[in-house]
């Protein structure tokens, strides 16, 4: 079971053991939160925690045999228990035939092999919360989901995707940004895509994308000054680079799916923002199929370049690059 299913359901009785795989901290502080309410009525003095590289079995034994005075569960925690799980292994195993029964230990692991018996017997006799990354569907439907509980917001489809782009597999982080253009968008029911770029990534990603939308948009004297700008702020031109990349390489993908299908299905297979869609048709219109089929290559010319392979400066193979991809 995935930690945001186990914090979006009632999981039922609690077996006497759990264990919580994955390294993402928030969702791990989460869940014991969630155990805590539901094992110990949300009152924590009944949580004993231990660390892994220093607990001995006989001493977490000894915690989960003893009687709680404050209420008729205990939960003792073990963080960081790779360790721990390793060196008892076999006294773990035996407790699982055996546990205590008013007491539910919780084991927080980076990893639990599903070909080990102590695994085999959490599939049977225990639970397994996995507190892993989100990816693709399950990123985003978490975060539609949360946008919408804590904050009352709904996310735009465009802004949904650009937020996974820049801030990446930390669920934490998200919480972070969320709250950030919550406040930001103000009454506003829905945040969008401009919001997550002036919020999220900043002013530099803000130009970043100003620069990219006017080289895509034949606006040279516009794309040349926004690079100018950062430039000028101490942005380093590999950075500028990927930023350039992250763009126009979805539009390279889509020019060569457009030879075996409908160039919208092209856009919408190759993750170009709906949003963008007029205007990438506009860009292809206005550069030709012939300097479409070489965007990968361009790209590839200036990351080669950037890193050593050519004696221009810096600041002249960036202009020299968005003045190609403008189409000049």
């Amino acid at each position: 079971m995935h930690a945001t299913e186990f914090l979006a359901g009632d999981p039922g009785a609690l077996p006497p053991v759990i264990i919580a795989t994955g390294t993402q901290w928030k969702l791990r502080q989460s869940v014991l939160t969630r155990l805590v309410e539901l094992a110990l009525g949300g009152d924590d003095a009944s949580l004993t925690k231990l660390v892994g590289k220093t607990a001995e079995w006989p001493h977490v034994r000894d915690e989960l045999a003893l009687v709680s005075m404050w209420g008729d569960k205990r939960l003792v925690l073990i963080e960081e228990a790779d360790d721990f799980v390793t060196k008892f292994r076999g006294s773990i195993e035996k407790y699982f035939e055996s546990p205590a029964k008013k007491s539910i230990l919780l084991l927080e692991v980076k990893t639990l092999p599903k070909t080990t018996r102590i695994a085999k017997l959490c599939a049977a006799k225990g639970l397994e919360i996995d507190c892993s990354e989100l990816k693709g569907v399950a990123l985003t439907k978490w975060l539609t989901s949360l946008a919408k509980s804590q904050y009352g917001k709904s996310l735009s489809r465009d802004a949904l995707a650009l937020l996974v782009e820049l801030v990446g597999e930390d669920l934490g982080t998200y919480e972070q940004e969320l709250s950030k253009l919550s406040s930001f968008v103000g009454s506003r029911n829905q945040i969008e895509l401009d919001d997550v770029k002036g919020m999220v990534g900043g002013w530099t990603t803000e130009t970043t994308w100003s620069m990219t939308d006017a080289a895509r948009d034949g606006d040279l004297a516009r794309s040349l000054a926004c690079l100018q700008d950062l430039l000028r702020a101490n942005e380093a031109p590999q950075k500028l680079l990927g930023g350039v990349t992250f763009v126009f390489r979805k539009l390279a993908v889509a020019a060569e799916l457009s030879r075996s299908m409908p160039l919208g299905q092209a856009m919408k297979e190759a993750g170009v923002f709906p949003r963008d869609h007029s205007a990438v048709e506009a860009y292809f219109r206005r550069i030709g199929r012939t300097r479409a089929d070489r965007l990968h290559q361009i790209l590839l010319e200036a990351d080669v370049g950037l890193k050593g392979g050519s004696k221009l400066p810096d600041r002249i193979q960036m202009e020299k690059l968005l003045m190609q991809l403008s189409g000049k």
